[in-house]
Protein backbone atom coordinates (compact mmCIF):
# COMPACT_ATOMS: atom_id res chain seq x y z
CA UNK A 1 0.00 0.00 0.00
CA UNK A 2 1.13 3.36 -0.33
CA UNK A 3 3.52 5.39 2.18
CA UNK A 4 3.58 8.73 2.77
CA UNK A 5 5.56 9.58 0.16
CA UNK A 6 8.29 12.82 -0.32
CA UNK A 7 7.16 16.22 -1.14
CA UNK A 8 8.49 15.25 -4.83
CA UNK A 9 5.66 12.76 -4.79
CA UNK A 10 2.15 13.78 -6.11
CA UNK A 11 -0.57 12.71 -4.58
CA UNK A 12 -2.24 11.99 -8.31
CA UNK A 13 -0.70 11.32 -11.60
CA UNK A 14 -1.91 10.13 -14.66
CA UNK A 15 0.79 9.60 -17.24
CA UNK A 16 -0.41 9.16 -21.00
CA UNK A 17 -3.88 7.56 -19.85
CA UNK A 18 -6.20 6.15 -21.61
CA UNK A 19 -9.27 4.78 -21.39
CA UNK A 20 -10.92 2.86 -24.36
CA UNK A 21 -14.76 1.21 -23.94
CA UNK A 22 -15.33 -1.46 -26.25
CA UNK A 23 -13.91 -2.60 -29.30
CA UNK A 24 -13.03 -2.54 -33.15
CA UNK A 25 -15.58 -0.02 -34.99
CA UNK A 26 -17.86 0.12 -31.82
CA UNK A 27 -14.43 1.16 -29.61
CA UNK A 28 -15.04 4.83 -27.83
CA UNK A 29 -11.90 6.11 -26.03
CA UNK A 30 -13.48 7.91 -23.05
CA UNK A 31 -9.75 9.09 -22.33
CA UNK A 32 -6.66 9.99 -24.64
CA UNK A 33 -3.52 9.74 -23.31
CA UNK A 34 -4.50 11.90 -20.49
CA UNK A 35 -1.21 13.36 -18.31
CA UNK A 36 -2.36 14.93 -15.06
CA UNK A 37 -0.79 15.71 -12.27
CA UNK A 38 -2.31 16.73 -8.35
CA UNK A 39 -0.64 17.43 -4.92
CA UNK A 40 -1.58 17.06 -1.80
CA UNK A 41 -3.53 19.89 -0.19
CA UNK A 42 -5.10 20.98 -3.88
CA UNK A 43 -8.55 22.22 -4.78
CA UNK A 44 -9.68 20.83 -7.95
CA UNK A 45 -12.48 21.53 -10.09
CA UNK A 46 -13.22 19.26 -13.31
CA UNK A 47 -15.41 20.48 -15.83
CA UNK A 48 -16.21 19.85 -19.29
CA UNK A 49 -19.52 18.84 -21.53
CA UNK A 50 -21.44 15.52 -20.89
CA UNK A 51 -19.13 12.68 -22.57
CA UNK A 52 -16.08 14.91 -21.77
CA UNK A 53 -14.22 11.97 -19.78
CA UNK A 54 -14.51 13.90 -16.88
CA UNK A 55 -16.57 11.20 -15.27
CA UNK A 56 -14.15 8.33 -16.25
CA UNK A 57 -11.69 10.47 -14.72
CA UNK A 58 -12.92 10.76 -11.75
CA UNK A 59 -13.85 6.71 -11.47
CA UNK A 60 -10.42 6.13 -12.46
CA UNK A 61 -8.88 8.95 -9.71
CA UNK A 62 -11.21 6.35 -6.77
CA UNK A 63 -10.00 3.25 -7.88
CA UNK A 64 -13.80 1.82 -9.42
CA UNK A 65 -12.09 1.74 -12.65
CA UNK A 66 -8.64 0.75 -14.19
CA UNK A 67 -7.03 2.78 -17.48
CA UNK A 68 -6.59 0.64 -20.68
CA UNK A 69 -3.23 1.95 -21.31
CA UNK A 70 -1.01 4.22 -19.24
CA UNK A 71 -0.58 4.89 -15.84
CA UNK A 72 -2.32 6.28 -12.76
CA UNK A 73 -0.06 6.58 -9.69
CA UNK A 74 -1.95 7.44 -6.26
CA UNK A 75 1.15 8.17 -3.70
CA UNK A 76 3.72 6.70 -6.21
CA UNK A 77 1.80 3.39 -6.31
CA UNK A 78 0.73 2.06 -9.85
CA UNK A 79 -2.97 1.59 -9.24
CA UNK A 80 -3.16 -0.79 -12.23
CA UNK A 81 -0.98 -3.16 -10.77
CA UNK A 82 -2.62 -3.72 -7.91
CA UNK A 83 -5.36 -6.66 -7.77
CA UNK A 84 -9.36 -5.88 -7.05
CA UNK A 85 -8.92 -6.81 -3.39
CA UNK A 86 -5.60 -3.97 -2.70
CA UNK A 87 -7.25 -1.88 -5.23
CA UNK A 88 -10.53 -1.75 -2.83
CA UNK A 89 -8.13 -1.50 0.53
CA UNK A 90 -6.56 1.79 -1.06
CA UNK A 91 -10.17 2.88 -2.18
CA UNK A 92 -11.23 2.43 1.53
CA UNK A 93 -8.27 3.81 3.37
CA UNK A 94 -7.54 6.95 1.38
CA UNK A 95 -10.47 8.25 -0.61
CA UNK A 96 -14.00 9.86 0.44
CA UNK A 97 -16.30 10.12 -1.29
CA UNK A 98 -19.30 12.35 -2.07
CA UNK A 99 -22.13 12.41 -4.27
CA UNK A 100 -25.09 14.45 -6.06
CA UNK A 101 -27.58 12.24 -4.27
CA UNK A 102 -26.37 11.86 -0.66
CA UNK A 103 -27.11 8.30 -0.95
CA UNK A 104 -28.08 8.09 2.71
CA UNK A 105 -29.97 5.17 4.55
CA UNK A 106 -33.30 6.84 4.99
CA UNK A 107 -34.00 4.95 8.42
CA UNK A 108 -30.75 5.26 9.77
CA UNK A 109 -30.09 8.60 11.94
CA UNK A 110 -27.01 10.81 11.18
CA UNK A 111 -24.39 9.35 13.07
CA UNK A 112 -25.39 5.95 11.86
CA UNK A 113 -24.49 6.59 8.52
CA UNK A 114 -21.33 8.37 9.27
CA UNK A 115 -20.57 5.17 10.87
CA UNK A 116 -20.63 2.93 7.56
CA UNK A 117 -17.39 3.25 6.25
CA UNK A 118 -15.57 2.39 9.51
CA UNK A 119 -18.19 -1.10 10.16
CA UNK A 120 -16.33 -1.98 6.52
CA UNK A 121 -13.12 -1.64 8.29
CA UNK A 122 -14.05 -3.28 11.07
CA UNK A 123 -13.47 -0.45 13.64
CA UNK A 124 -14.87 -0.91 17.33
CA UNK A 125 -18.57 -0.13 18.28
CA UNK A 126 -17.28 2.60 20.13
CA UNK A 127 -14.48 3.99 18.36
CA UNK A 128 -16.66 4.41 15.33
CA UNK A 129 -19.53 5.96 17.24
CA UNK A 130 -16.43 8.82 18.81
CA UNK A 131 -15.04 9.14 15.16
CA UNK A 132 -18.59 9.45 13.77
CA UNK A 133 -19.67 12.36 15.99
CA UNK A 134 -16.49 13.95 15.89
CA UNK A 135 -17.05 13.79 11.69
CA UNK A 136 -20.31 15.37 12.52
CA UNK A 137 -18.80 18.11 14.80
CA UNK A 138 -16.61 18.99 12.18
CA UNK A 139 -19.28 19.67 9.27
CA UNK A 140 -21.40 22.17 11.62
CA UNK A 141 -24.09 19.05 12.74
CA UNK A 142 -23.49 18.80 16.25
CA UNK A 143 -26.95 18.07 18.05
CA UNK A 144 -28.53 16.68 14.97
CA UNK A 145 -27.01 13.59 15.28
CA UNK A 146 -29.62 11.45 15.61
CA UNK A 147 -31.55 12.70 13.38
CA UNK A 148 -32.67 10.60 10.07
CA UNK A 149 -32.34 12.08 6.28
CA UNK A 150 -36.20 12.72 6.20
CA UNK A 151 -35.32 15.28 9.54
CA UNK A 152 -32.59 16.76 7.73
CA UNK A 153 -32.60 19.85 4.44
CA UNK A 154 -30.81 19.14 2.06
CA UNK A 155 -27.70 20.98 2.55
CA UNK A 156 -27.68 19.02 6.15
CA UNK A 157 -28.18 15.73 4.22
CA UNK A 158 -25.47 16.51 2.00
CA UNK A 159 -23.22 17.58 5.19
CA UNK A 160 -23.23 14.46 6.53
CA UNK A 161 -22.34 12.51 3.53
CA UNK A 162 -19.46 14.45 3.79
CA UNK A 163 -19.10 13.56 7.05
CA UNK A 164 -19.51 9.87 6.25
CA UNK A 165 -16.72 10.67 3.31
CA UNK A 166 -14.19 12.35 5.83
CA UNK A 167 -14.73 10.13 9.22
CA UNK A 168 -11.81 7.89 7.78
CA UNK A 169 -9.50 10.92 7.55
CA UNK A 170 -8.69 10.13 3.04
CA UNK A 171 -6.47 11.56 1.67
CA UNK A 172 -8.70 12.87 -1.03
CA UNK A 173 -12.12 13.65 -1.07
CA UNK A 174 -14.06 12.92 -4.44
CA UNK A 175 -16.90 15.18 -4.50
CA UNK A 176 -19.18 14.29 -7.81
CA UNK A 177 -22.00 17.34 -8.44
CA UNK A 178 -21.76 17.74 -4.69
CA UNK A 179 -24.74 20.99 -4.95
CA UNK A 180 -26.14 19.66 -8.10
CA UNK A 181 -29.91 18.11 -6.26
CA UNK A 182 -29.09 21.91 -3.92
CA UNK A 183 -30.11 25.28 -3.88
CA UNK A 184 -28.20 28.47 -4.56
CA UNK A 185 -27.79 29.77 -0.51
CA UNK A 186 -27.25 25.21 0.40
CA UNK A 187 -24.84 25.00 -2.76
CA UNK A 188 -22.99 28.10 -0.95
CA UNK A 189 -23.13 26.59 2.37
CA UNK A 190 -21.59 23.15 1.02
CA UNK A 191 -19.01 24.91 -0.85
CA UNK A 192 -17.87 26.76 2.33
CA UNK A 193 -17.73 23.71 4.09
CA UNK A 194 -15.15 21.92 1.07
CA UNK A 195 -13.17 25.19 1.13
CA UNK A 196 -12.66 24.37 5.37
CA UNK A 197 -11.92 20.84 4.91
CA UNK A 198 -9.32 22.02 2.24
CA UNK A 199 -7.70 24.87 3.77
CA UNK A 200 -8.12 24.51 7.33
CA UNK A 201 -7.64 20.29 7.36
CA UNK A 202 -5.44 20.12 4.57
CA UNK A 203 -7.73 17.33 2.58
CA UNK A 204 -7.59 17.64 -1.27
CA UNK A 205 -10.22 17.98 -3.10
CA UNK A 206 -11.40 16.66 -6.43
CA UNK A 207 -14.86 18.23 -7.30
CA UNK A 208 -16.79 17.76 -10.81
CA UNK A 209 -19.44 20.15 -11.24
CA UNK A 210 -21.29 21.81 -14.29
CA UNK A 211 -21.57 25.11 -12.76
CA UNK A 212 -18.92 28.32 -13.05
CA UNK A 213 -20.39 29.39 -9.89
CA UNK A 214 -19.73 26.33 -7.90
CA UNK A 215 -16.21 25.76 -9.70
CA UNK A 216 -14.76 29.37 -8.64
CA UNK A 217 -14.59 27.89 -5.59
CA UNK A 218 -11.33 25.90 -6.84
CA UNK A 219 -7.66 27.13 -7.07
CA UNK A 220 -7.76 25.09 -10.26
CA UNK A 221 -10.13 24.36 -13.02
CA UNK A 222 -9.53 21.48 -15.45
CA UNK A 223 -11.30 21.20 -18.54
CA UNK A 224 -11.96 18.04 -20.19
CA UNK A 225 -12.63 18.04 -24.37
CA UNK A 226 -13.42 14.69 -26.24
CA UNK A 227 -11.26 12.58 -23.62
CA UNK A 228 -8.31 15.27 -23.49
CA UNK A 229 -7.59 18.13 -21.11
CA UNK A 230 -8.53 20.81 -22.62
CA UNK A 231 -7.37 23.41 -20.29
CA UNK A 232 -5.42 23.30 -17.13
CA UNK A 233 -6.47 26.80 -15.06
CA UNK A 234 -4.34 27.78 -11.76
CA UNK A 235 -5.99 30.71 -10.17
CA UNK A 236 -4.99 30.34 -6.79
CA UNK A 237 -7.18 30.70 -3.73
CA UNK A 238 -9.62 33.14 -3.28
CA UNK A 239 -9.81 35.88 -0.70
Amino acid sequence: MPDQGTAATPLIEFQSLSRVFGAGAAAVRALDAVDMRIDEGEFIAIMGPSGSGKSTAMNILGCLDTPSSGAYRFKGVEIGRLDPARRALLRRRFIGFVFQGFNLLPRTSAVENVELPLIYRGAPQAERRELAMQALARVGLKGRERHTPAELSGGQQQRVAIARAIVTEPAVLLADEPTGNLDTSMSREIMDLLVALNRGQGITVVMVTHEPDMAAYAERVIRFIDGRIATDEHRGRAA
